[in-house]
């Protein structure tokens, strides 16, 4: 899965970024490495879903996905 990220330079130095498809996530950098280090961290966390809240029938399956 590809996801757009919007990067920005930060007026006070360093980048922003911001993920259209995913409300509110957001993340910043002070070097461009560590923007792209973020980014990554902050879209996983974006999409985490803590499953103990859910529901799990026997029959069902938890996978992990790697996007």
């Amino acid at each position: 899965m590809k996801i757009k990220v919007i990067i920005h330079q930060a007026e006070e130095g360093g980048y922003w970024a911001e993920v259209p498809a995913i409300p509110g996530c957001l993340t910043q950098g002070d070097s461009w490495e560590e923007l792209i280090k973020n980014i990554y961290e902050a879209v996983e966390a974006c999409l985490s879903v803590d499953v103990e809240k859910i529901k799990i029938k026997p029959s069902d399956k938890i996978m992990d996905v790697a996007i």
